[in-house]
């Protein structure tokens, strides 16, 4: 038996016994337990007068959620991806640097480029739309979705991508300024991977807290 099952088992037991919370706890973190895996356990089961242990509901995953947010996290990434690609495409030609004229391969390689990224936007941005709509309907009709650890992986390991993308664009602009590059061009593209980073991050950051606070 692994050792989780043997704390929930001592724990659901100790329960229907009617021994106190405290005393249980006690109990196990002499016995070595630590704290947060006492009080996970603990927590596992309602504090109620039913008569016996009434278990929490517990996160759980499923093939089709797997498929769902593994298609909506790919579509969110490609449509930040393209967006941010799109709007420097279009910053690099309002603000062209007056002696650096383009030969007209660059050109081409640059048309060919945002109509790519429309291409993309239209496409992965309408599919993020569409199935972030079904899973907040889908969330919004049964609070118990959120607790999918599915759902979960794939919010925070999005924060985690937003989080390192804000980094990254306040590292890339303290460079330049010390570089002494800092100007109209490189701020305004800094400020393009802040908004799309920044409002990802914090949508993500909403849900999540909405899915703890459902758990």
């Amino acid at each position: 038996m692994r050792k989780p099952d043997q704390l929930a088992e001592f724990v659901h037991e100790a329960l229907r016994m009617g021994k106190d919370r405290g005393e249980i706890a006690e109990a196990l973190q002499s016995a070595g337990w630590a704290a947060h895996e006492v009080d996970e356990a603990l927590g596992a089961w309602a504090k109620d007068a039913f008569g016996i242990p009434v278990p929490r509901p517990r996160p759980y995953v499923s093939a089709r959620e797997a498929f769902v947010y593994g298609l909506m996290f790919t579509a969110l990434a490609m449509t930040a991806w393209h967006l941010v690609s799109l709007s420097f495409n279009l910053i690099d030609i309002r603000f062209a640097y007056p002696t650096q004229a383009e030969d007209q391969w660059m050109v081409v390689h640059r048309l060919q480029s945002i109509r790519w990224s429309i291409a993309a936007l239209i496409v992965f941005g309408t599919l993020f739309l569409l199935l972030n709509r079904r899973v907040s309907r889908a969330t919004d009709s049964d609070p118990g979705k959120r607790r999918s650890a599915v759902r979960k992986w794939f919010g925070y390991i999005t924060l985690f991508l937003a989080a390192i993308s804000l980094l990254g664009d306040a590292l890339w602009i303290i460079y330049s300024a010390l570089n002494g590059d800092l100007g109209l061009r490189i701020l305004t593209k800094g400020l393009v991977v802040l908004i799309v980073a920044g409002v990802i991050f914090l949508y993500f950051r909403i849900e999540m807290g909405a899915d703890e606070h459902a758990a």
